[in-house]
């Protein structure tokens, strides 16, 4: 493509034509327009007037980050994609892990991870290919409107389950339940704070409502990057103490491999891959962090998802091995929930504190990245052919506040984080991370798109696996549920 470059000086003002479509409106320091479109740059005082035009047949890109002061770097996307990943899945590895085996389940997290990076990439190259601004958008340009329907309520389904979870933990963790003690108990004695439901409802109003009535992503740059830290924080010190209890001996013998003596540990097993598949989901948000990276290309973003997934992958490992060989076979959904007990080492309590409240406070930073993504959902399949929701302050609120209330509800109602995984991980999680993105790769290449060498092939094994555990998955949380109410 032959593009022109110029900068804008900071007083210049951008004016579009009228045939200029809304889809080619300012969008993260970049604008598009095609040879019959134009860009001119009014002056400000005695400012020069700038006036390009393409005579190409070729799309032009004109660089006006000066006009809405630049996009987020690398390191910002890192973080904004790094924590749209590393959320409340993060907890539920170390008991998954006590279930495939320590060596099943590394191959599971590295081969998950590996194949997620592959469908963002293919993601971020049609999406410029097609001039996509969401995940709605591409799936509508590559398998037509039903399916971009369908796109987005999984969309919608899967970040409201995981913003569910989330609220879900923050209850458990600091007002406690049945088998655990709550921060707030310890802290405090009895109290209010003892009923979960008033304790999630003044941090969705305090600390989750204001965070989440940003407009921008990228407003969320340094709130991600405290929440990556506050997850690394946790991960260093359970893989300390669980490298301390086993030099000194008093750690029990981990399994290596899965159970598969039994129908149970079988229908567990069945169970637990699906729910795997929620660690690496973050495709619903690859092109808003896309549309604001500074200087955007596919290279670029191509260079953040190998470098969010490098670390993602290692910090999964580390908790899901740290996590199990700390608490073996009484390991719980939520380990986060076994930091409520001594954990025979000096500084135990102060360390199962640190734990916990810092998770905590790594989810309400966690947690406005993740809704950023749902409300624009809802509100494109919602509001189609309205102005962009940046434009509409009120709309945007009111979204906003619907999205908290019915969030909130629901996690008053579902009593663990592992019947809302159980089932986003074979339904949802599946077609966003992997579904999805293989169909659309193997239609594009129907339609003319020349696919890289290896592309067709693994795009096939995607589509193939993840219809294989959608499949199992949902068969095994039937089975499961039948059994538990027998």
């Amino acid at each position: 493509m032959h593009s022109h470059y110029s900068v804008l000086p900071k007083t210049s003002v951008v004016e579009f034509p009228d045939d200029v479509s809304s889809e080619d409106h300012l969008d993260s320091s970049i604008v598009r327009s095609s040879q019959k479109n134009f860009v001119k740059l009014l002056p400000i005082g005695d400012e020069e007037v700038n006036h390009i035009d393409d005579d190409d047949d070729d799309d032009f890109t004109f660089m006006v980050s000066d006009v809405k002061g630049g996009g987020s770097g690398i390191p910002g996307a890192v973080f904004n994609l790094t924590t749209t990943i590393i959320g409340a899945g993060i907890m539920a590895l170390p008991a998954t892990m006590k279930v495939l085996g320590i060596v099943l389940g590394l191959i599971m997290i590295v081969l998950m991870g590996i194949l997620s990076e592959i469908s963002v990439e293919l993601l971020v190259r049609f999406s410029v290919l097609r001039k996509a601004h969401s995940y709605g958008d591409l799936v509508q340009s590559a398998l037509g409107r039903p399916a971009r329907i369908l796109c987005e309520i999984c969309i919608i389904v899967n970040n409201a389950g995981v913003l569910v979870v989330y609220l879900i933990i923050m209850g458990d963790v600091m007002s406690g339940s049945l088998d655990h003690v709550g921060v707030f108990d310890q802290w405090l004695g009895n109290g209010f704070w003892d009923h979960r439901k008033i304790v999630i409802l003044v941090i969705v109003v305090l600390f989750l409502a204001p965070l989440c009535s940003l407009e921008k992503i990228d407003s969320l740059s340094l709130s991600s990057a405290a929440s990556v830290a506050l997850a690394i924080v946790f991960v260093l010190v359970a893989s300390m103490i669980a490298s301390v209890k086993l030099v000194e001996g008093r750690i029990e013998p981990p399994r290596l491999s899965p159970d598969l003596g039994s129908k149970k540990a079988i229908m567990d097993l069945l169970v637990v891959i699906p729910i795997m598949t929620n660690a690496y989901v973050c495709h619903f948000n690859v092109q808003p962090i896309y549309n604001e990276l500074e200087g955007r290309s596919p290279q670029k973003m191509n260079r953040v998802g190998r470098i969010t997934t490098a670390l993602c992958i290692l910090v999964y490992a580390t908790t899901a091995v740290s996590g199990y060989l700390l608490f073996g076979k009484d390991t719980e959904a939520d380990v986060l929930t076994n930091f409520d007990r001594d954990l025979g080492i000096r500084f135990s309590s102060a360390l199962n504190y640190i734990v916990r409240v810092g998770y905590i406070l790594h989810l309400v930073l966690v947690f406005p990245v993740i809704h950023f993504s749902l409300r624009q959902t809802v509100d494109a399949l919602l509001f189609e052919g309205s102005e962009p929701l940046s434009g509409s302050r009120k709309r945007s609120l009111a979204l906003t506040a619907v999205l908290l209330l019915l969030i909130y509800i629901a996690s008053t109602m579902i009593p663990s984080i592992w019947t809302a995984f159980k089932f986003t991980g074979a339904t949802t999680a599946v077609s966003l991370g992997f579904i999805f993105p293989s169909l659309l790769t193997l239609r594009l290449n129907q339609q003319g798109v020349e696919l890289n060498q290896g592309e067709k092939p693994l795009s096939w094994l995607m589509l193939i696996l993840a219809t294989t555990v959608s499949v199992v998955g949902v068969i095994g949380n039937i089975y499961s549920i039948s059994s538990q109410s027998e």
